[in-house]
């Protein structure tokens, strides 16, 4: 009942500040903080294959619905996010017998609430024509899920990135020709089933934007977490990463989105597919100077 609430106050939360992250279907962030008083509204599906949860001992196809990320505009280098999707839906290929952790699933298939993510970005330093943009994330991930359902963790994680980007090609009244921009970072995971225990993770993703025409950009990236560990991560903290590539269209005042996914360690999923839109709004909410 308790995560329920929780679940709800956040999406009550997400009616009244925002709606996205970073620019879809990316994941890496960037440094670009979404203008004072004004919302930027994304929601996507995501298709994942064979995707694996070691701490369940559970492997098959996930759909994420309603992936939404929220980016609210507090200053001319603050923003505060919040992402995750409403629903996870897994149909089950296979799974560990005995499971890890206890689960209550019945038949072939489990859902859940997904673990949400609150985090703030500062811009600290504005590009130059020698230098990169620099900036900052942190934040922490929510226990909203229920591990028994045997895909979320249920734990509370926190993490800090250094963001750096860097436009090329720029022309008046045009977005640049390229955006590249990376993060580097540290994530200190719970380890799920260890008391006191913890395992902290490299976290990495190096992101283009490639203009092709004034309405359509390419996108591409890899990103990830890395474990630091010596000897094997714990469960539920592995090393995953993936790549992604696809168009981002711009139509009717909207960014549309869409992206092919494919892992690139052991406990990523195979590959999949995402699709997205995102609205920004004008500046509704006074902002004091």
């Amino acid at each position: 009942m308790m995560k329920r609430c929780t679940f709800l106050l956040l999406i009550l939360l997400a009616s009244v500040i925002a709606i996205t992250g970073q620019q879809r279907p990316l994941i890496t962030d960037d440094i670009d903080i979404t203008p004072a008083g004004a919302l930027e509204i994304g929601v996507g599906v995501d298709f994942l294959q064979n995707v694996k949860f070691p701490l369940s001992g559970l492997r098959g196809d996930l759909t994420r619905i309603a992936d939404i990320r929220i980016r609210q505009g507090f200053a001319s280098n603050v923003e505060i996010q919040i992402q995750g999707s409403v629903q996870n839906f897994l149909a089950i290929n296979s799974e560990t017998i005995p499971s890890p952790i206890p689960l209550n699933i019945r038949g072939n298939s489990t859902n859940d609430f997904d673990d949400f993510t609150v985090s703030a970005k500062i811009k600290l330093f504005s590009e130059t024509r020698n230098l990169p943009a620099l900036g900052m994330k942190f934040g922490f991930q929510m226990p909203n899920t229920d591990q028994a359902r045997g895909i979320g963790t249920n734990q509370i994680n926190i993490f800090n990135k250094v963001i750096v980007q860097k436009k090329f090609g720029k022309e008046p009244g045009r977005a640049a020709r390229a955006n590249i921009y990376g993060n580097l970072g540290l994530g200190i995971m719970n380890a799920p089933l260890g008391s006191f225990s913890q395992n902290d993770v490299l976290l990495y993703g190096l992101a283009g934007i490639f203009r092709v025409t004034d309405n359509v950009n390419i996108a591409s990236e890899v990103y990830g977490r890395a474990n630091t560990r010596g000897g094997g991560a714990p469960l539920g903290t592995e090393s995953v990463g993936e790549f992604r590539i696809g168009p981002q269209v711009r139509a009717s005042g909207l960014r549309f989105d869409a992206a092919a996914i494919f892992g690139i360690t052991r406990y990523s999923p195979r590959s999949g597919v995402t699709f997205g839109v995102t609205y920004q709004s004008p500046t509704f909410i006074p902002i004091a100077q």
